[in-house]
């Protein structure tokens, strides 16, 4: 698909990285029909048995790190992943989910994200730059895509880490490894006070865009959903936020004619703004896997028309 770039993309830096890399081939085959069609034209004669013949074939495959896989919007993205015959890698703080599901032994789940230590220690491990406790080169290895879903909410300082330094560290250590595509889960670009937008959440989100985008000009993509619905898994119970989101998104579809004039009034995305099924949007990162032309920041809209095209 094309590259999508929204009104509201932030201005990039720095030049572009190779999506090239981490390609292997397969055999694929060819008819001894089309062969013998070939000879024919030529004037040779075919002295000998038709038989299928092996050729290697150059054929992209996909290896991807999911930063917080375990997580509401990172299992899905692991699970939308490996359906599609993706490798997957979730990095996150409590590795392997507990709950039973066919698709979870197909993802290498890794334990190891400080991002859940206390303020204290964040500062001394972010001097460090190494926000995990497993070895990037073991993590990276052969990876063609890194996915951060980090994120998360708590006091200013907490946030500017969590949601902004923390994904930075990860931006740079992609990069610096030579990976070629970053993919970012952030946030909604709402119409909101200036003192809402400048709190370490949206601020923190909006540093770790510019950095994808900066890092990866022509490869980084960062997806802006809004409220994600869908079934959340909490200490063992699961949340049906799709109770709510699943009708509030058919009716705002439906009366989406009406609520764009309204669209300039402060705050009113926060009413008027689509849900996004967490499904939906993490087909929209394996269109933004598998897609070289795909990279830019996406909204709510072209998040959902790239998960459509997933689903075709």
């Amino acid at each position: 698909m094309a590259s999508i770039l929204s009104s509201s993309t932030i201005p990039t830096l720095g030049s572009s990285s190779s999506s090239s890399s981490s390609r292997a081939s397969f055999p694929s085959r060819i008819s001894s029909l089309s062969l013998n069609h070939r000879y024919a034209e030529a004037g040779v004669k075919d002295d000998f048995k038709s038989t299928t013949i092996d050729v290697v074939a150059d054929v992209k495959t996909e290896r991807v790190v999911v930063l917080g896989g375990s997580g509401f919007v990172g299992s899905a993205i692991c699970k939308a992943a490996v359906s599609k015959g993706i490798e997957v890698i979730s990095l996150s703080r409590s590795g392997r989910p507990t709950y039973p599901d066919s698709w979870i032994d197909q993802v290498t789940w890794i334990p190891g994200m400080f991002y859940n230590l206390p303020s204290l220690l964040w500062v001394c491990f972010l001097r460090l730059r190494d926000v995990f406790y497993t070895n990037w080169d073991e993590i990276l290895f052969g990876a063609t895509a890194v996915v951060s879903t980090i994120g998360g909410f708590g006091s200013e300082e907490q946030m500017q880490r969590i949601n902004g330094e923390a994904n930075i560290v990860a931006v740079n250590a992609a990069k610096e490894f030579g990976i070629p595509k970053f993919i970012l889960i952030s946030v909604h670009d709402y119409n909101l006070p200036s003192f809402v937008l400048s709190s370490g959440y949206f601020s923190g989100k909006r540093k770790a865009e510019s950095e994808v985008l900066s890092k990866y000009p022509n490869s980084g993509v960062v997806l802006r959903p809004g409220f994600i619905y869908g079934k959340r898994r909490v200490d063992g119970f699961e949340i049906p936020l799709d109770l709510i989101g699943q009708p509030a998104e058919r009716i705002l579809s439906a009366i989406e004619n009406f609520t764009k004039p309204l669209s300039s009034l402060p705050a009113s995305d926060l009413l008027f703004a689509p849900p996004v099924n967490v499904d939906d949007l993490a087909l929209a990162v394996v269109n933004a896997v598998t897609d070289d032309d795909f990279f830019g920041v996406f909204t709510i809209e072209q998040i959902k028309e790239a998960a459509a095209q997933v689903k075709v």
